[in-house]
């Protein structure tokens, strides 16, 4: 069974807020020391074209 709008709308909405918490994070981490949040926000912006 699939996801309903509402649980759709939910889970973008979430997405969005981890994003805005990760972009000032990567921002200030130019040289990738911490790559795994470079890793996750690529991921999540897939994820939310996908949507």
């Amino acid at each position: 069974m699939g996801m309903s709008k509402k649980d759709l709308t939910r889970k973008r909405a979430n997405i969005k807020a981890r994003i805005d918490e990760l972009e000032p994070l990567v921002r200030r981490d130019p040289l990738k020391k911490h790559a795994q949040l470079h890793v996750e926000l690529e991921k999540l912006k897939k994820e939310l074209l996908e949507n």
